[in-house]
């Protein structure tokens, strides 16, 4: 809650800061605009230490949270807003920087403000991790696209089983056999994209061996051997729902989907009541690995060697329920399959339900 005399809000950009102080008492405001950096913004608010205490807000955004740790550090409670809960009005059809950080400060002053977590420094640098080998998830097809399409312009198909080790010796193969008759652009085309797969490819495996070695020492150790006990997340999916959600504790099993989006629209009023898609609001990332983990519960249910080893790192507590959780999401699976509900509308259901499983081994004593 709001107990301090003055609200400052930041409306915090890559080259600038504006800064609008608010006296709760006085009604007094006093704006500036500071130059891009931790210590001018804290400079400037111990200059408005005569208003009494205070405290300071800012937008979650791609600036990152160091500014929120400098105002703990230095003794100034910061709240760092969701953007998008942020209530603007709706006849206010000027924006501005300035408007935006008085906005703020009132928002603050009156509790309206939804928080989110700061995540500790070692939890961004594993997200850091995390997100960088997401992202080589997602060039690596791409780069393997373009080189097959370029390939397909010139009529050549390979007839097998795409990207495996025979795959890459043909294509090698192919450069000088059936490119041989190509221009001098086509030949530069084709090796320049077999060196953006191999680079990225080789990208991804570095990124999962550094993955692997933190997720088997490290804070998060405990917790991704927790959530691997259930099936479908393997070890790189359950360091990375580690890290992305950080503090499970701030959940309920009832709360943990809808802060990842996995629960449905509403739109009611009156006495009717609408349903739509998901919300997909909250943790995307979190979000993606939950719906591609829900597939693999579709399958008949037989714990092999690799699920009995990941519940050997576990409580067997932990690996009983995770077994127990198991059981439930195929049981669940046949039950929406029977009912003949659409494929991608089961997973999502079965999703919002691992979310949940996750969640309780997550917290379990």
């Amino acid at each position: 809650m709001f107990n301090e005399r003055t609200a400052i809000g930041l409306d915090v950009h890559a080259r600038s800061v504006r800064a609008a102080a608010l006296d709760t008492e006085t009604g007094e405001i006093v704006a500036a605009k500071l130059p891009p950096g931790n210590a001018a913004v804290i400079d400037w608010i111990d200059r408005q230490q005569h208003l009494g205490p205070l405290a300071a807000t800012y937008e979650a955004g791609p600036t990152g949270f160091g500014l929120a740790r400098a105002l703990e550090a230095a003794g100034i409670r910061c709240v760092v807003a969701a953007p998008s809960k942020i209530i603007r009005p709706a006849g206010d059809r000027v924006k501005t920087d300035a408007n935006d950080a008085l906005l703020l400060a009132r928002l603050l002053r009156m509790d309206e403000l939804t928080a989110v977590r700061v995540p500790t420094v070692i939890e961004e640098d594993a997200r850091d991790l995390v997100r960088a080998r997401d992202d080589a998830r997602t060039d690596l097809p791409a780069a393997r696209h373009r080189l097959s399409k370029l390939l397909l312009r010139r009529g050549i198909v390979y007839e097998g089983t795409t990207w495996t080790g025979k795959h890459d010796a043909w294509l090698r193969r192919i450069r000088n056999q059936d490119l041989g008759d190509a221009g001098p652009g086509t030949l530069a085309a084709f090796d320049a994209a077999i060196d953006t797969v191999t680079l990225t490819l080789a990208r991804r495996d570095r990124l999962d061996a550094v993955i692997a070695a933190m997720a088997a020492d490290s804070p998060f150790t405990e917790l991704t051997n927790r959530l691997a006990c259930l099936r479908g997340i393997s070890t790189l999916t359950a360091f990375a729902l580690a890290v992305e959600i950080g503090d499970w504790h701030r959940f309920t099993g009832a709360t943990i989907a809808a802060y990842l989006g996995l629960v449905p629209s509403e739109h009611s009023s009156g006495g009717s009541r609408s349903l739509g898609p998901i919300t997909k609001t909250g943790n995307s990332h979190a979000r993606r690995l939950l719906i591609e983990s829900a597939w693999q519960h579709k399958a008949r249910y037989a714990p092999g060697k690799v699920m009995t080893d990941r519940w050997a790192k576990a409580p067997a507590a932990v690996a009983a329920r995770g077994d127990a959780g198991n059981r439930r999401l195929h049981h669940r699976w046949q039950v929406l399959t029977a009912s003949k509900k659409r494929h991608t509308i089961a997973n999502t259901a079965i999703a919002r339900e691992l979310a949940g499983w996750c969640w309780s081994l997550a917290v379990m004593d």
